[in-house]
């Protein structure tokens, strides 16, 4: 059964307080080589059949319309995976 994975982050002119939250957990841990960290969403929909252009394009509306708060957050990435 295929999957479509959106993957959503904060805008990059945002703060991300939970990213910046894991990044000073890695600095009092001691883990170097690391610049900074920003924390995302990832939504994983299993599909009935097969991914079809329609369905891809019903996908990008569903993220920019439901997924994500387009005020804060860009859809970053749709794949398909089998």
């Amino acid at each position: 059964m295929p999957t479509i994975v959106v993957d959503v982050m904060p805008k990059a002119e945002l703060l991300d307080p939970q990213g910046k939250a894991v990044s000073g957990t890695f600095s009092r841990l001691g883990i170097e080589g690391f610049e900074g960290v920003r924390i995302g969403k990832r939504f994983e929909l299993a599909v009935e059949g097969e991914v079809t252009e329609e369905l891809l394009a019903e996908t990008k509306r569903i993220a920019d319309e439901v997924l994500s708060n387009s005020v804060i957050e860009d859809v970053v990435g749709i794949e398909v995976v089998e």
